[in-house]
C-alpha cells in the first residue's frame, strides 16, 4: 500500500467560488467566477468517474490492438432528498465507435475498470447503486 499523499488547494476567490489546483499546476474553477460558471463539487465526483472509466477502457481496448475512432463515457446520477443529500443512483452509459469491435472486447474492458481499475468507481460504488450500458457505433454514426 502506497503512502504517498497527494496535494491538492482550493483557494477562495469570491462569495462561494474556489480554484482548485494540483501539485503539478493543473487548476479547475468550481462555482461561478467573473461570471463565468464552474463544475459543482458534486458535479466534479460524475466527471471523475466518468474520465477514470474512459481512461482505462480506451487503454485495454488499445492493448487489444482494437483501433477507436471515438469514445463517450456519459453519466447521469440521482441525489438522495436529505442532506447531505450523496449519490445514491449513478447510470453509466459507454458509447464506443469503431470497426470490427467484438463486442466481448467492450464487455471485458468495462468489467475490468468497473470491478478492478476505476478507483474512482469503486469508491463511489460504496455509497451509490452504480449500474451501467454500453453501444457499440460505426465510425460517423449518431449517438441518441
Amino acid at each position: 500500500m502506497t503512502e504517498e499523499w497527494t496535494d491538492i488547494t482550493a483557494a477562495w476567490k469570491n462569495e462561494i467560488a474556489f480554484v482548485g489546483q494540483d501539485s503539478n499546476g493543473a487548476t479547475l474553477q468550481m462555482g461561478t467566477l467573473d461570471g463565468k460558471p464552474g463544475f459543482s463539487p458534486m458535479h466534479l465526483l460524475l466527471i471523475a468517474v466518468a474520465g477514470c472509466t474512459g481512461e482505462d477502457i480506451v487503454s485495454i481496448l488499445q492493448k487489444k490492438r482494437l483501433v477507436l475512432s471515438n469514445m463517450q463515457v456519459r453519466v447521469r446520477g440521482k441525489r438522495a432528498n436529505e442532506y447531505p443529500k450523496i449519490w445514491t443512483d449513478i447510470h453509466i452509459t459507454y458509447l464506443v465507435w469503431g470497426e470490427a469491435i467484438p463486442p466481448r472486447d467492450v464487455e471485458q474492458a468495462i468489467q475490468l475498470s468497473e470491478d478492478k481499475y476505476c478507483s474512482v468507481r469503486l469508491m463511489l460504488g460504496k455509497a451509490a447503486r452504480i449500474t451501467s450500458e454500453y453501444h457499440l457505433l460505426q465510425p460517423g454514426e449518431n449517438a441518441e
